[in-house]
């Protein structure tokens, strides 16, 4: 007998890039409830629309939970983030290369020690699941064990995510260092032991390529044909000294992201962070190759690495998601990086509306995951993974929200003023998760029938 829930409040979900849209709703790229019901069959979503018509034909036997005036989005979807960063986020003053040398390396270099390991990735899931993201793309360190500890703390909160074990083997601390033949055979066993089991996906994950010499990108190239349903996760063209060296490294390549394809790493499921400093023939590569890119406005902005061209990604038809690239950006919260967005975007004069935003970090990111027939929006047989927003956490968000009646400068608030505090609770799978417990899914509906 199936396990059916549901909940009531206000609901929003896109359909399809609404980017294009002067009126989402009225256009249909998005739905939007203002007294909706979300209905969840085993974990699945059996179904969403106006609360009073799906309530007459649900049996009355079924818990509501009543959210009352809160607002009930998909689960945000992070496309790049590093889970051993976590503990020096925030960190002064250095462009990549030297932050790198600086407090990446040191941090990482920690993760040596397994116990560590799992420490800081049963915090990170929490603080991902405080946050509203219920799935992501995640580095993790050179150490095989690290990509255990990430695995299992997310399996243990139920969370879809994507990780796999850094590959380096030049150019970096001798001590995080592996070698083409010890990143294969390793990156193999951890697929073999991790990828498709729960909700749990593999990426193989070279840096970038200043620390894979050609052999190691081979071997990683080998690793996608034998395993083709596995993901590619690493940075492009983040930083203008990057590019240099990468061009110096490889002097017979025509660009940073032929590197790449050099090493049939540029295809379906291959996700790159950044994509800042690249010509318009890479963009037309990567959207003929099925490769998606994430932007990552607060970590391009702390670092001073540039400004990303998403007028031109959309130009070309890359599929496009959003990273919050902790350490480098300043917060796991994917609507304070949407706001950092919002602001890096009006720098290049391409607008971002509110609705395109919570597309990106939604469906659209679903979308450059290829994960959109399992996540993203509240279609039918969806995963049901979502939160719930409380635009009433501060005074001030508060005070805006009730004399801002209009749906779009409503959602305009929570990427401006919105961050965790606004998370009321968060879901995976139809159950209640992470720091904000379950409580809610106990108190029935006042507003029922």
């Amino acid at each position: 007998m199936a396990d059916v829930t549901a909940h009531r409040a206000a609901i929003l979900h896109c359909l399809r890039d609404p980017s294009g849209d002067k009126d989402p709703v009225a256009a249909g790229s998005v739905e939007y409830f203002e007294d909706g019901l979300l209905v969840v069959a085993d974990g699945l979503v059996e179904a969403v629309g106006p609360a009073d018509e799906l309530l007459a034909r649900l049996p009355s036997t079924v818990p509501v939970t009543d959210h009352g005036d809160k607002l009930i989005i998909p689960g945000l979807i992070d496309c790049h983030v590093h889970y051993p960063q976590i503990d020096i986020i925030g960190s002064y003053g250095e462009r990549l290369l030297d932050w790198l040398e600086r407090y990446a390396y040191p941090a990482e270099r920690a993760f040596a020690d397994p116990a560590h390991a799992q420490e800081v990735a049963e915090f990170f899931v929490q603080e991902l699941l405080r946050n509203n993201t219920t799935t992501a793309c995640v580095f993790a360190t050179v150490h095989p064990h690290s990509v255990d500890a990430i695995f299992e703390a997310a399996a243990k909160a139920g969370m879809r995510l994507i990780a796999g074990k850094v590959m380096m083997d030049r150019n970096c601390p001798a001590d995080l260092r592996d070698t083409p033949a010890t990143s294969y055979e390793q990156s193999r066993a951890l697929i073999e032991k991790w990828h498709g089991r729960d909700r749990l996906l593999y990426a193989v994950t070279p840096r970038f390529a200043i620390t894979s010499s050609e052999a190691q990108l081979r071997e990683a190239g080998r690793l996608l044909q034998e395993f083709p349903d596995v993901y590619l996760h690493t940075h492009l063209a983040e930083n203008e000294e990057e590019v240099k060296r990468v061009a110096e490294l490889f002097p017979w390549s025509r660009s940073y992201l032929h590197v790449y394809e050099h090493f049939g790493l540029v295809r379906e499921r291959s996700v790159f962070a950044h994509c800042i400093h690249m010509e318009d023939e890479d963009r037309r590569l990567m959207a003929r190759k099925g490769a998606a890119m994430a932007f990552c406005p607060s970590s391009n902005l702390f670092l001073g690495s540039g400004l990303f061209d998403l007028a031109a990604s959309r130009r070309y038809g890359v599929h496009v998601g959003v990273g919050t690239d902790v350490g480098g950006g300043t917060s796991l919260s994917l609507l304070r990086t949407l706001g950092d967005g919002y602001k890096a975007l009006k720098l290049r004069e391409q607008p971002l509306s509110p609705f395109a935003a919570f597309y990106l970090v939604t469906q659209g990111a679903a979308l450059a995951l290829h994960l959109h027939d399992r996540i993203g929006n509240f279609e039918k047989g969806k995963e049901a993974d979502f939160n719930v927003l409380d635009p009433f956490t501060t005074t001030l968000a508060s005070r805006r929200w009730r004399t801002t009646p209009e749906l779009a400068n409503r959602l305009f608030l929570q990427l401006m003023l919105g961050d965790e505090r606004a998370v009321s609770s968060a879901w995976v799978s139809g159950r209640a998760c992470g720091p904000h417990g379950s409580t809610a899914r106990t108190r029935a509906s006042a507003r029922r029938r």
